[in-house]
């Protein structure tokens, strides 16, 4: 108690409590730790953490924050997927507050709804939901956007997702603020909506929607797809899409977390009609590779998605992750985000009281939903009985009959070793939610197993797209210090999250250091959709682009910083 009333004598939130209100500034450790501690990775001390309920107060609370000379973490969705979204174990030289942006969650649609224009705190499924009555989705329709990502975050980390047609998220409209050379806060309107001159002015208007549809710039050609399309065909001897990647850098995209971005105004795309799933198996990664560039190469559409998971991961999934499964299958992704934030209140709860550890509500998780009987159809178990590697090919309703042709003649005339089969809208749902459901089954595991650990080890990787030998495969010596390895991702863009959980007495910043120059020595980029976070070295040209962003280092400085201490888990 003694620590709160000392952090609420301070200028600082004195000034930020007459800005939001006293109920909208914590500063105790146990209000802030919600925000300040990530699911999977990050965690340390903030002065406070604010939750402004107006874009205003938005920029009053920075201006603050400017003056006193403190580090901003705007943050929306604490997904903790590399602790960029909160403080982490460094050294900081200067106090931390984090500004909360989940208050602000509006969404205007605008030219007969092409586009939206989203405001900081709204939501991928808040998007998904405005959308559905006029028949069209927004970039991102599945991933994280069960455990409530923001369209905002996915802008800034450049996320790519599943989308073969779409590739990386990007934007070149947004509204920012960021402190100049000369320490000064400034407003940047690159909305392409004229709203006025004042700051304030500007971002009052923008929350309320006040603006004469004349004075938006026009939609894009709406399509399907984007110019992605054609680049992911091309079977080059580099990554198809990874955070340093310069086309998919600018303004907000890209920014990490060094702006503070209000809204981004986003392409929406026509719903796919009659989507269909193709399950597909084999136990050969070339025959999937065989797959992948046919379908490439060919003057067809692209599918809508392509999932890999491998049998470990499969696995792994079914038995860590079937609370998971359960839960946003049968109750709906909104409920996942609250389940996600009850189960970290609890493991928070009992990690302080003796006798108890800091994972108790995944132990009681675990064993309540082991009881539950089978969870996946029939054909999956089968196929993961058959076969090593897994593919979860999503069609157009239209091209289904070409697919199925293309498949069939595709396993017979090549005699590849493997085979497919259409699933049920049932199976079909199952199987994306069993391969989202990988995703968490390594955290798990890992909570599980802390005694026998020495922690996880994490890599979302951009493979060549010309890599042949796409399936890693570790040298004894490094396998030999992991428990686990689970390998998922998106096929096509030859995008793959690889989940580790290193032994005890491992100590995994070395061992990934390792495993990252085995990456990088094959023309790999690491991270390609995560961006740099605390797990991952920045190189040269990211630093300078960061620098450009936010030449005073006053946004989050553990997205930039080059120290080696700094930038590894």
């Amino acid at each position: 108690m003694f620590g709160s009333q000392r952090k609420n004598s301070s200028p600082a939130v004195s000034a930020l409590i007459d800005i939001v209100g006293s109920k909208h500034v914590l500063t105790s450790a146990r209000a802030t730790e919600p925000y300040a501690k990530g699911n999977r990775f990050g965690g340390g001390n903030v002065l406070a953490v604010l939750r402004p309920g107006s874009l205003v107060d938005m920029w009053r609370s920075l201006q603050v924050c400017v003056d006193h000379d403190l580090i901003v973490i705007t943050q929306s969705a604490n997904t903790g997927l590399t602790g960029g979204s909160g403080p982490g174990d460094q050294d900081y030289d200067r106090e931390i507050v984090i500004i909360s942006t989940l208050r602000i969650d509006d969404i205007h649609l605008i030219n007969d709804a092409r586009e939206a224009i989203c405001l900081a705190g709204s939501t991928l499924y808040e998007l998904e939901d405005a959308l559905a009555a006029y028949d069209r989705e927004p970039h991102s329709v599945i991933g994280s956007s069960s455990i409530g990502a923001s369209v905002v975050g996915g802008i800034a980390n450049n996320s790519g997702g599943s989308q073969i047609r779409k590739g990386p998220a990007f934007t070149e409209y947004a509204i920012f603020a960021r402190v100049n050379e000369s320490g000064h806060v400034e407003l940047v309107n690159h909305l392409g909506v004229e709203l006025g001159k004042d700051p304030a002015h500007i971002l009052d208007r923008l929350q309320r929607g006040d603006w004469n549809p004349a004075d938006v710039t026009p939609p894009p050609e709406d399509t399907f797809d984007t110019e992605y399309s054609d680049h992911v065909r091309e079977i080059a001897d580099s990554p198809a899409r990874y955070n340093a990647n310069p086309k998919f850098l600018h303004g907000a995209s890209g920014s990490a977390g060094k702006l503070m971005v209000f809204a981004v105004r986003v392409r929406t795309f026509p719903k796919q009609k009659d989507p269909t799933t193709f399950y597909i198996g084999t136990n050969e990664p070339g025959t999937l590779e065989d797959l992948r560039r046919a379908i490439l190469a060919s003057d067809r559409p692209l599918p809508i998605s392509g999932e890999y998971m491998g049998r470990p991961s499969f696995d792994l999934a079914e038995e860590y992750g079937k609370d998971t499964f359960v839960s946003v299958k049968h109750a709906g992704s909104r409920q996942q985000v609250q389940l996600f934030a009850l189960k970290n209140w609890a493991n928070g709860v009992f990690a302080k009281l003796p006798f108890f550890g800091p994972t108790v509500a995944d132990t009681i998780a675990q064993k309540a939903f082991g009881l539950l009987p089978d969870q996946l159809p029939t054909r999956m178990l089968d196929y993961r009985d058959r076969y090593e590697h897994h593919l979860l090919l999503v069609v157009s309703g239209d091209d289904k009959a070409d697919t199925e042709e293309f498949l069939e003649s595709f396993f017979a005339e090549a005699a590849q070793d493997g085979d497919f089969f259409i699933c049920t809208p049932d199976e079909a749902q199952s199987a994306m939610l069993h391969r989202f459901g990988a995703a968490s089954a390594a955290t798990r595991y890992f909570n599980l197993n802390r005694e026998d650990s020495s922690g996880m080890i994490t890599f979302d990787v951009a493979l060549r797209r010309d890599d042949d030998d796409w399936l890693e495969v570790l040298p004894e010596e490094i396998a030999d210090q992991l428990h686990i390895s689970s390998y998922y991702g998106h096929f096509f863009c030859h995008v793959f999250h690889q989940d580790h959980v290193a032994k005890k007495g491992v100590d995994p910043v070395e061992l990934k250091k390792q495993m990252t120059e085995l990456l990088e020595a094959r023309g790999a980029a690491v991270p390609a959709e995560h961006n740099y976070g605390r797990l991952y070295r920045i190189p040269p040209e990211m630093e300078a682009h960061f620098k450009e962003l936010d030449p005073c280092n006053v946004f989050n400085p553990g997205v930039g910083e080059t120290s080696p201490h700094k930038n590894w888990a």
